[in-house]
């Protein structure tokens, strides 16, 4: 009697991909077949609003296998929002978030499998190099080296390729958030984890569309849904000022009772105005970013929009 495969889910979040994403399949199943015959790939291609050739290429590859879900947004909501689709549709016992332009070598996902039998039920793979442009490899070191300051257990090389098995899938889908942080989240979750390094390899077809304003928009989500660093900032910060201003307060006071106070220090006045001004409205920004983020989770507004479903 056979023994029925174990189904592997593949969650790949597409945006402006055409012309790699036949690649990535073609490449996936390859390694299934050749390495780990005993599971059974499924894909998961969520269309991120793409304005190319990405959807009709998705489209091809439907009559091709038969394990193949295809979910396109209306608009463009960002990869966590497909990301989170992803993994709402899949079906797998395990489920594998691999990007559509194999920058994430597949053959990783053999090795994958086997720490999660092992016993391990998340495994991250991390980037520890990268053969990117020299800008986006410095804005990246960048972004990942302030989120692991913030949470130190994020790796300085930060992660996208990750295998969750289905009990955590479970728990992931639970949470409802807005402007979610997806690392963050799974290593939130306290599962037995490993960590297994890469070098991340160039992107041969088009280019990549994580722009400079995305990836500063996902560090402040990462920042502020992670870690409570900018509130501790912001309160260690203010004591010191504090303490500064009492003290300039009883000098200035001693001053005034040995008759020491001439008419100066107008340099000394504006300063103080202006790096206390500044000060507060760094602030006032940063609590205006949570109380933004608590409206927006009243409005309950969904974080992505199907425009086309095929399973």
């Amino acid at each position: 009697m056979e023994i029925p495969k174990k189904i592997v889910s593949l969650i790949i979040p597409v945006y402006r991909n055409e012309g790699s994403i036949k690649m990535t399949f073609t490449k996936i199943i390859e390694v299934f077949e050749n390495s780990i015959p005993n599971y059974e790939p499924e894909f998961v291609f969520i269309d991120d609003g793409s304005d190319d050739g990405s959807l009709k290429e998705i489209r091809e590859i439907k009559p091709l296998y038969h394990r193949t879900q295809i979910i396109s947004f209306s608009r463009n909501f960002g990869q966590t929002s497909a990301v989170i689709a992803g993994f709402r549709k899949c079906k797998g016992e395990m489920g594998v978030l691999i990007s559509a332009d194999l920058q994430d070598p597949p053959e990783l996902i053999e090795k994958m499998i086997q720490s999660c039998e092992r016993g391990n039920k998340i495994v991250i793979c991390h980037r520890v190099n990268r053969e990117d442009s020299l800008l986006s490899s410095l804005t990246s070191k960048l972004f990942y080296s302030l989120m692991h300051f913030a949470n130190s257990r994020i790796p300085k090389g930060g992660f996208d390729f990750v295998l969750i098995t289905r009990q955590v899938i479970d728990v992931f889908n639970k949470l409802d958030e807005r402007n979610r942080f997806f690392q963050g989240d799974i290593l939130w979750l306290g599962f037995p984890i490993q960590f297994i390094p890469y070098n991340r390899v160039q992107r041969k077809i088009g280019k990549s569309q994580w722009s400079f304003a995305k990836k500063f928009k996902y560090f402040i989500d990462g920042l502020l849904n992670t870690s409570y660093l900018p509130i501790r900032a912001m309160s260690a910060v203010g004591i010191i000022f504090s303490l500064i201003g009492f003290f300039y307060a009883f000098v200035i006071l001693y001053l005034r009772l040995i008759n020491d106070v001439p008419f100066k220090g107008y340099a000394v006045i504006v300063t103080l105005i202006l790096s206390i001004g500044g000060l507060i409205m760094l602030m006032l920004g940063i609590i205006g970013e949570y109380l933004w983020r608590t409206y927006d989770e009243t409005r309950k507004r969904p974080i992505y929009i199907i425009n086309e479903e095929n399973e």
